[in-house]
């Protein structure tokens, strides 16, 4: 894989064919456009950062899951631009951007987020599409967040109360469940109605006061949808339309793998499939036409909202990582749970992704700390293991087993070139590589674009 170029080609399969007198192997070449960018953590890696450096090897970004809970920043030209809906490749002229159909939109919060790049000086233009599949978050949802959170109890799972899960809920039920699409047709306001008034029934047995309109919902909504009509397509066809033509595509993961549905530190993740193998479903684009799976990891563990975390330190060292790093959420500026990288759990989900390579952010914040330790294995219930544990209480009762690796007190912020770096920093990127069993091909060592190296 040439990473100047974003696509690979396969340069010889075969297929094998039994004809009537013995076996015949048919030869041909493939090639496969597809690129994809993944969290390996639990969300807030720096992956759009990563995702804006590789936009100009593109020609199309897709946002395939997860809603307004994503907080991707890019930085550039001393100005810090802040998304949550847009894909991070709108900075980039000439590229088309996708939101496709396993996204789910607050239909005036991207209108809102639209608007704001423009006042910064980022004109959407045609550059944007939007699916009409992708599901819609309504007021009810985000009081269901609300209201389900406060009777959750105990441990938060860290929902930021934007309705993402209850909408990914009524997905799946199906029958309380809108699509863009269908803000467009003559019975959505039939629709809302009768929505509404289910949903209002539940709220108040709950105890909710601030129960939804319908008639506010419909005109709101009905002036967002007139706005957003010019960006609605089937991005499903569009997409498979551009593979056929070989067009390069990046794919940009929204929150970590950590954070997947099914594969995640359940319950305390997010409502979709946010590691490698949610792309597929989430686009409509075949998972054999991604020929690049890069991995992203920052140089230490952050957590937010409940659950377990191995590596936390909440402690000086814990404190420290977080004000070099600036560790609060960009959506809710909520303080992040911080700790020392946990190879084990990278490990795991590099491979659930199918991860070909590694890109480390975030370097820079390590500098000063001291020694440095990285988690190995984890000792679970007095037995050693390598294998990140599928239950979240096997987990919780996780001790990290640490080596130790010496630090680095030289600010490395505007080290431009690998080899540049303290040898102590060089050889803890090494060992994160040695125990991904993967390759690191990019570390970051600051937010801006320039902040940057290729290994």
């Amino acid at each position: 894989m040439n990473l100047n170029t974003g696509y690979n080609y396969i340069p010889l399969c075969f297929f094998i064919g039994v004809a009537h007198r013995g076996v015949v192997i048919f030869l041909f070449e493939v090639y496969v456009p597809g690129t994809s960018v993944i969290g390996l953590q639990w969300g807030d890696e720096a992956k759009g950062k990563i995702v804006d450096l590789l936009t100009e090897r593109h020609n199309v970004v897709v946002r395939y899951q997860g809603g307004a809970n994503a907080g991707h920043t890019v930085v550039f030209g001393g100005k810090k631009y802040k998304l949550s809906l847009v894909p991070s490749g709108i900075f980039h002229p000439t590229v088309q951007c996708v939101i496709a159909g396993g996204v789910v939109i607050d239909p005036v919060q991207l209108l809102s987020e639209i608007d704001r790049l423009a006042i910064e000086g980022i004109v959407i233009g045609d550059k944007l599409f939007i699916s009409d599949r992708a599901h819609v978050i309504f007021p009810w949802h985000k009081l269901e967040d609300r209201v389900y959170d406060e009777i959750g109890g105990g441990e938060a799972i860290g929902t930021t109360m934007r309705g993402i899960g209850p909408c990914y809920r009524d997905k799946v039920g199906r029958s309380q469940a809108i699509r863009l699409g269908e803000l467009f047709r003559d019975d959505f306001k039939s629709r809302v109605e009768t929505i509404t008034e289910s949903k209002n029934k539940i709220l108040k047995a709950y105890g909710c006061t601030e129960l939804p309109d319908a008639n506010q919902i419909f005109d709101d909504y009905t002036a967002a949808a007139n706005r957003l009509k010019p960006y609605c397509i089937d991005t499903t066809a569009y997409l498979l339309n551009e593979i056929d033509k070989d067009t390069p595509i990046l794919f940009e993961g929204a929150q970590g793998a950590l954070l997947d549905v099914d594969h995640g530190t359940f319950p305390y993740v997010t409502s979709s499939n946010s590691s490698g193998v949610g792309i597929a479903a989430g686009s409509g684009v075949p998972a054999r036409f991604i020929s690049k799976m890069i991995g992203v990891i920052k140089a230490y563990t952050t957590r937010v909202g409940g659950g377990p975390m191995p590596t936390e330190q909440d402690n000086e060292v814990g404190n420290k990582i977080r004000e070099n790093g600036n560790e609060y959420g960009t959506v809710t500026k909520r303080p992040r749970r911080c700790g020392w990288f946990d190879a084990v759990a990278a490990r795991y989900t590099a491979r659930l992704s199918g991860v070909d390579a590694v890109a480390i952010t975030l370097l820079d914040v390590l500098s000063g700390i001291g020694e440095l330790k990285i988690c190995v294995a984890y000792k679970i219930d007095g037995h050693e293991t390598t294998d990140f544990p599928s239950e979240c209480e096997k987990l919780r009762r996780a001790e990290p087993v640490y080596i130790t690796i010496p630090g680095w007190n030289e600010d490395i912020s505007q080290v431009t070139d690998f080899n540049k770096l303290p040898n102590a920093a060089k050889m803890y990127v090494k060992k994160i590589a040695e125990l991904l069993k993967h390759p690191v091909e990019i570390v970051s060592v600051g937010a801006d674009r320039k902040q940057t190296m290729y290994v």
